[in-house]
């Protein structure tokens, strides 16, 4: 997974250890390859590459309880053994290249090894749940590979003469489908926690597969680059087929009959769809096992892929310097698991240290830290009250105490109000940039000062600035807008 792509992700919202381990025991797959390890005995038999003799498939899969009339039992069984010997949940004994007709089974067969169950298939039911979770991951990479490979149909056709795969022909590069995989992998992942941590919503398969095909800021796609999005998503229905059994994600295939039109080749201005009809073309959404598998695998990968409560031993300075980048549900999850496990008014103290600072980072801690104070009940005040003398602290204690009642809050002096005003404009604006809110934050925040901007401009803030020139930018009245501009030439002007 390219950490290039990307740098930092939201933080995604997990499952306990001990519920993914049960779902990762409840996927098919891996649920068939544990079955069949616990089968393995001295008579099966396996072939030069531990695969499971083609005699011995039958009796696989009635093990499975798979029907016998099924044409795709016998696959099934040979996914899951190979699953089993990958996990290390069986271990073979392949036959040599050169045996005898005794090791050879019955006179003429194939050489054959033997197989018998792995000393990891103990850890199934006693091990912990990260041994678990450790064998189901060796499954899923297994999976991942089968999942890049080429259609069997295909690969026949591409061989030559001699028996070896011509790679031109089939237009496959192993490398090449794996980082594919692995990119839908990380924009599945991306699209899922980008909005609560971990959405309930199914992703269609044809804004996946736009992710990976139409370039950034591209406005009508052009025919071409939507046939690159069909044949991105007719890969994608077939991998995410192959991946659902194992747990990691739920798909809704593509449906047939547009599968159908597509071969009769249907013009696409006469096919007919409606939001309604989006499903047709596929549903995908990544399983809480599926989280923590792709997440894992980021990790590995050194990408930047935070989980909400992991900061919850750590220092206050530690916390808000990583919710300051999180969007405010992901911040206020992680800051509700943080202060959980302290006692409140050691918790407040150590927040308003953290918060103090007059470097870029300053604003959006104390907004943060603020976020965080809101969850502090009483015992908290003498801490707040620490701080009321404070430029930095001062406006925000103010603002908590004045909130929950408390009586002899001292009125803040105009220079703390105009810094505040700064301070949280500031923090507004690296949150979450120029937003649609935002001025009617400042026109609020400006409404009740007479002369605001005759005083602003020489609050010593690093960012007075920025902030006079986006509330030039974006005030809602336009004679304040052109106040706001004076004042931040002003204070440009000011600065040596």
């Amino acid at each position: 997974m390219s950490a290039e792509s990307h740098p930092t992700l939201p933080p995604v919202r997990l499952h306990s250890d001990a519920e993914l381990a049960r779902d990762a025991l409840g996927a098919p797959l891996f649920a068939r390859a544990v079955r069949l390890a616990r089968w393995a005995g001295p008579a099966t038999r396996v072939g030069v590459g531990g695969e499971l003799a083609a005699e011995q498939l039958p009796g696989a899969a009635a093990h499975l309880g798979l029907d016998a009339g099924d044409e795709d039992a016998a696959g099934y069984a040979s996914q899951a053994w190979r699953v089993a010997v990958d996990t290390g949940l069986v271990d073979v004994t392949e036959p040599e290249e050169d045996t005898d007709a005794e090791g050879a089974g019955e006179a003429g067969g194939e050489p054959h090894g033997t197989a018998a169950p792995g000393e990891d298939l103990a850890l199934v039911t006693g091990g912990a749940p990260g041994d678990v979770l450790g064998l189901w991951r060796a499954a899923l990479e297994a999976v991942l590979a089968d999942a890049a490979v080429p259609d069997l149909e295909d690969l026949v056709d591409a061989l030559d003469g001699g028996g070896e795969i011509d790679f031109d022909r089939l237009d496959w590069n192993p490398g090449r489908e794996a980082d594919f995989l692995d990119e839908v992998l990380a924009n599945l992942y991306l699209l899922t926690v980008a909005e609560g941590g971990a959405s309930e919503r199914p992703i269609p398969l044809p804004v996946l597969a736009a992710s990976m095909v139409v370039p950034d800021g591209m406005g009508e796609p052009t025919d071409a680059v939507l046939e690159q999005v069909s044949d991105a998503m007719m890969r994608l229905d077939d991998q995410f087929r192959q991946l659902e059994p194992i747990g990691l994600v739920e798909f809704r295939p593509v449906d047939e009959e547009l599968m159908a039109q597509a071969d009769e080749d249907v013009p696409r201005g006469e096919r007919e769809v409606d939001d309604e009809d989006v499903s047709r073309y596929g549903m995908v959404r990544l399983t809480p096992l599926g989280l923590y598998g792709i997440r894992a695998r980021m990790l590995e990968a050194g990408v930047a892929a935070p989980a909400v409560g992991e900061l919850a031993g750590k220092g206050a300075d530690a916390l808000l310097d990583a919710v300051s980048s999180y969007p405010e549900h992901a911040a206020q999850a992680e800051i509700e698991q943080w202060m959980a496990g302290r006692e409140p008014a050691d918790a407040v103290a150590e927040l308003l240290a953290a918060a103090r600072g007059d470097d870029e980072g300053g604003p959006l801690r104390r907004l943060r830290c603020q976020q965080a104070l809101a969850l502090a009940g009483p015992d908290a005040e003498p801490a707040v009250r620490s701080v009321l003398d404070e430029a930095e602290l001062g406006g925000l204690a103010r603002v908590w105490l004045a909130e929950h009642g408390a009586a002899d809050v001292p009125a803040p002096a105009p220079e703390m109000v105009f810094w505040l005003t700064v301070d949280t404009i500031a923090a507004q604006l690296a949150a979450d940039g120029e937003t649609e809110e935002l001025p009617l934050l400042m026109e609020t925040l400006t409404a009740h000062h007479t002369g605001f901007f005759d005083q602003v401009w020489r609050v010593e803030h690093p960012s007075t600035v920025q902030v006079l020139e986006a509330m030039g930018r974006l005030h809602p009245d336009r004679k304040t807008a052109k106040e706001a501009r004076k004042a931040a030439f002003k204070a440009r002007s000011r600065r040596p």
